[in-house]
């Protein structure tokens, strides 16, 4: 099976991946992680995507985007869990990255990527502080 996990940065994104392996076992993988299979990006870039398509029926990968360019990579019957944060709740985890400081241009960076995923079709929607484990788990098990 496997789980992409989208959403803007400091939305909690790695944090509900770790609590699935927990869960359902697999791998995780973030961002540009595939570029770990091979030397050449466009190699490691075909190699994910075959371990992907792979992974579909078979070992658990769970992949976690926060770029719109890496949604291609997701497989057609991959299990899309779009995640979201208010932007003050964005800037605050941020801030704490950051020792507690967030600089305006990273403040205006944050502003202007807010939303970007909101459109992007998904099979499960998790609101950051709202949504429980449990019933994100009992979602995937459905549509598995």
């Amino acid at each position: 099976m496997v789980i992409g996990i989208i959403g803007e940065s400091c939305t909690g994104k790695s944090t509900l991946a770790e609590k699935l392996k927990d869960r359902i076992g697999g791998e995780i993988y973030t961002g540009k992680d595939y570029l770990r299979l091979a030397k050449n990006e466009g190699i490691a870039q075909k190699l994910f995507q075959k371990k992907l398509l792979e992974a579909v029926t078979g070992e658990n990968i769970i992949y976690v985007i926060s770029e719109e360019e890496h949604l291609n990579l997701l497989p057609e019957n991959s299990i899309r869990i779009l995640v979201t944060a208010e932007l003050a709740q964005i800037k605050e985890r941020f801030a704490q990255r950051m020792h507690g400081n967030l600089p305006t241009p990273v403040a205006a960076m944050l502003e202007r990527k807010h939303g970007c995923f909101d459109a992007t079709a998904h099979d499960i929607h998790v609101i950051s502080g709202e949504s429980k484990i449990e019933d994100v788990y009992r979602q995937i098990i459905i549509l598995k």
